[in-house]
């Protein structure tokens, strides 16, 4: 079972389109374009959905901090396009927001954020009023902010809220209901596979390890990153190019052409979790920190993230981790704005970071954050295209676009066929993942029917996006050598394949993920906030 099919099987074949990456953004374009009628060839040098979609945020918002310019809302006033460009976005968020939860409600968590407004912040209560007004406005009134103002004296009846920091400096505290996708990777998953069922193609751990220009077309050298034969690549061909690899693009744009331009300006954003006392299950705050940069507390599956940094990142995108220096920076500021908290490392259950694959423009010193879809002819490279700054919140509005720009230039070669957001197996699966996720769960039946179908080659594979174990206040340490044996059993792994895919696999999460198999962490403890 799930035998690997070999490269050389593609070799001499012509697509339609060929997409680079296969992230949430790359994997809704494939989708879309399979749906429009052409031929698809989606490929991913890792797996699918391993890269900065998984680690990520996870956040479903309504566009809230795209309408805070940063150290004054004047400088809105001093740059209209970036007003426009923040408007632009917000209502993008908005409808997003709207249309995932209307179509896939099972697959979104609401929960109650909680906006701290102080007297010395750089936003006061009419411009805080005025941002909420303008998003309602923005959206279609489907999916309701729920938006409403505590006086100072009612902010102890707001769960978290009534930790923060120096209450008799706040102004008061705006309430409202936001969203976050519950996992994103089985959410890419089955787009994946969808794209496949509409007769695409779909490979995970295959790179393009050169791109060449021929007449229209270009010509693609694919290599297979996980056979041992160094001879099974292949050459195909693609009437259009869509470059979707994130933080990636200028690597893969570098394949095709000494001139290509940078585009990617990389942020990276580490984040930690930890355990909140149970009343504040389904309660988040969002605020800024002392550099006046986004922070969130946020839950998740019975536990709360914390976070983001936000610093450059020039390092090598292969190699994001996060540092000891990060992990201190978000105690410390949690510790600032939640005083009573006394937060520690023996608090936190792990971390992660991204890489946010902002566009790279001299005007925006931290990336430019509104999404963008590039024509590289003025690289050299007519007939590609790289889209920067593509959250993970809207990959359906980003999938249509860039299905309408080929749609623009390029007819289908096939059949019109009609998307599926929720294929059979993901949902199967969906049901069994939710907090806490329990591998016991998953029937004999369901294993074998996604090992079998859904191109799982890692225990991690597995783990993080297939089934939903890794996401767990162990990541599913425990579970990794059961997990691995019945993964081996099914994909004909011997025993030393076994133990050596368990072993891997608790190496990423001590390494990529700072899990300390013997740490019992514990339960933070909150009070009043100072006063």
């Amino acid at each position: 079972m799930n035998s690997r099919q070999s490269l050389q099987s593609l070799d001499g074949r012509t697509f339609d389109v060929a997409i680079i990456g296969a992230g949430m953004n790359g994997a809704s374009a494939a989708q879309q374009l399979a749906a429009e009628g052409y031929d698809v060839l989606l490929v991913d040098k890792s797996d699918f959905c391993s890269g900065s979609s998984s680690k990520s945020g996870r956040l479903l918002h309504c566009g809230l901090r795209y309408l805070a310019p940063g150290s004054s809302i004047w400088e809105f006033v001093r740059s209209p396009n970036k007003f426009r460009a923040a408007a632009k976005m917000a209502a993008a968020a908005m409808k997003a927001r709207s249309e995932f939860v209307e179509t896939t409600p099972e697959r979104a968590t609401a929960y109650q954020c909680a906006f701290p407004v102080y007297k010395n912040s750089i936003y006061r209560r009419w411009q805080t009023e005025l941002a909420f007004r303008m998003l309602e406005k923005l959206g279609d009134g489907k999916v309701p902010l729920d938006y409403k103002w505590h006086s100072p004296k009612n902010i102890d009846k707001v769960p978290l809220a009534g930790a923060l920091r120096d209450r008799d400096q706040m102004l008061g505290l705006a309430t409202y209901r936001e969203y976050q996708f519950d996992w994103p990777e089985r959410i890419c998953m089955d787009m994946v596979m969808d794209t496949e069922r509409m007769g695409s193609t779909v490979r995970n751990y295959t790179s393009v390890t050169r791109l060449r220009r021929e007449g229209e077309s270009w010509q693609l050298e694919l290599a297979d990153s996980l056979a041992n034969d160094p001879a099974d690549r292949a050459v195909v061909r693609a009437r259009r190019v869509l470059n979707m690899a994130g933080i990636w693009i200028d690597k893969v744009n570098s394949r095709a052409s000494n001139g290509a331009k940078r585009r990617i300006m990389g942020t990276k954003g580490v984040h930690i979790m930890v355990r909140m006392p149970p009343e504040c299950a389904g309660h988040a705050v969002h605020t800024f920190n002392r550099l006046n940069e986004g922070y969130s507390c946020i839950p998740y599956r019975g536990m709360h993230s914390i976070g983001p940094t936000e610093t450059l990142f020039e390092g090598d995108p292969d190699d994001i981790k996060p540092l000891d220096d990060e992990i201190d920076f978000l105690i410390a500021e949690t510790n600032h704005i939640f005083p009573s908290m006394k937060l520690t490392r023996d608090n936190v259950l792990f971390s992660w970071a991204g890489v946010r694959p902002l566009g790279a423009d001299d005007a925006y010193p931290k990336g430019k954050r509104s999404r963008e879809i590039h024509d590289l002819s003025s690289d050299g490279m007519p007939g590609i295209y790289a889209m920067t700054a593509g959250p993970i919140m809207t990959h359906r509005s980003a999938g249509r676009e860039l299905a309408d720009l080929i749609a623009s230039q390029i007819s289908p070669t096939k059949s019109k066929n009609t998307p599926n957001y929720n294929l059979s197996a993901g949902s199967t699966v969906w049901k069994h993942a939710t907090s806490p996720a329990k591998l016991d769960d998953l029937s004999e039946e369901l294993l074998s029917t996604v090992v079998e179908n859904e191109k799982v080659y890692t225990l991690t594979d597995a783990m993080f996006r297939r089934f939903g174990l890794g996401w767990t206040p162990r990541l599913g340490y425990d579970e990794a050598p059961k997990m691995a044996k019945l993964i081996g059993e099914l994909c004909n792994w011997d025993d030393a394949k076994i133990q050596a895919e368990a072993n891997a696999y608790r190496s990423y999460l001590m390494t990529d993920y700072r899990m300390r198999p013997d740490h019992n962490a514990q339960q933070v403890k909150l009070g009043v906030g100072s006063r």
